[in-house]
């Protein structure tokens, strides 16, 4: 309703800093596939559909031990979808309302797709709390030191798309030769390696630390793994929560609990919801 986003614009105004929170939802609008049930996932991946493979099996560091050509076949296809992915303009606008604001905006996201890097946003206001696909980690654990970690740039898979096979070279550790994963966080698993993504936290919450008055853009975050939601939701701030299905909010933010309600819940998309309060705010 217009009279939501005229609300958007008066919370923005009052705000010191933005924090943006953002799950799966909001790379929809950049032609990102969903993932949500067996159905959009198979639809996205027929070769693992026929094989009745579930997102939970492959997306499992132990598909790397036992298909690791499957298993990247995969997440190398995810790797060149977000190489060539394009950030859609809600990206822009929520750096825009940032730049607004005395504290500028930090963002904590559960995407490891590294759009909010391609979109401008400084890699030092990023926390990545499930990691990113663009960094490798060894799949073996041969060591967890700070230098365990290292970009994937000089990754380039070469795929059998019909079959989510990799056919090229397999990324391997360069200490121990062993084969590469993804440092992203997977379904059972307890080899991740989260120095990185724990150094990103420790600066988001310096960050909150000197703001006092805190506005959360909560833009695609679904109640399936629900961390990002529970984040805004534990947070003192202000939470305005985009979600075009489950855009509800607890008692504490809605006012329902007999308390002042702090945030506001619009049922639309993220692109749709961020271009209204944009034009609201212009």
């Amino acid at each position: 309703m217009p009279s939501d986003y005229q609300r958007c614009a008066e919370l923005i105004a009052q705000a010191d800093g933005l924090l943006i929170t953002a799950g799966a939802g909001i790379g929809v609008d950049s032609g990102l596939p969903d993932f949500r049930g067996a159905q959009g996932f198979w639809g996205a991946y027929p070769a693992l559909g026929r094989a009745r493979i579930a997102f939970e099996q492959i997306a499992n560091p132990a598909a790397f031990e036992r298909q690791p050509r499957l298993a990247w076949g995969f997440y190398g296809h995810r790797l060149q979808l977000y190489r060539r992915t394009v950030p859609q303009q809600g990206f822009a606008i929520l750096r825009r309302i940032g730049e607004r604001l005395a504290h500028g905006s930090f963002v904590f996201t559960s995407n490891v797709d590294g759009q909010f890097q391609k979109a401008g946003f400084p890699d030092e206001r990023i926390s990545e709390c499930h990691g990113s696909i663009h960094h490798l980690q060894c799949s073996a654990g041969c060591s967890a030191d700070r230098d365990s970690i290292w970009p994937a740039d000089d990754f380039e898979p070469e795929l059998d798309e019909e079959r989510c096979l990799l056919t090229g070279d397999l990324p391997l550790c360069p200490r121990c030769r062993k084969i590469a994963r993804p440092n992203i966080l997977m379904f059972g698993d307890w080899g991740w390696l989260g120095q990185r993504s724990d150094a990103q936290d420790r600066r988001r919450q310096a960050w909150l630390r000197r703001v006092e008055r805190l506005l959360i853009i909560e833009v695609g975050a679904g109640t399936n793994i629900p961390t990002v939601r529970l984040l805004g939701e534990r947070l003192k701030g202000t939470l305005i929560r985009i979600n075009p299905s489950e855009a509800q909010l607890p008692a504490e933010k809605s006012g329902k609990d007999g308390k002042a309600g702090h945030g506001l819940a619009i049922a639309a998309g993220g692109l749709e919801a961020l271009r209204a309060i944009a034009a609201s705010l212009d």
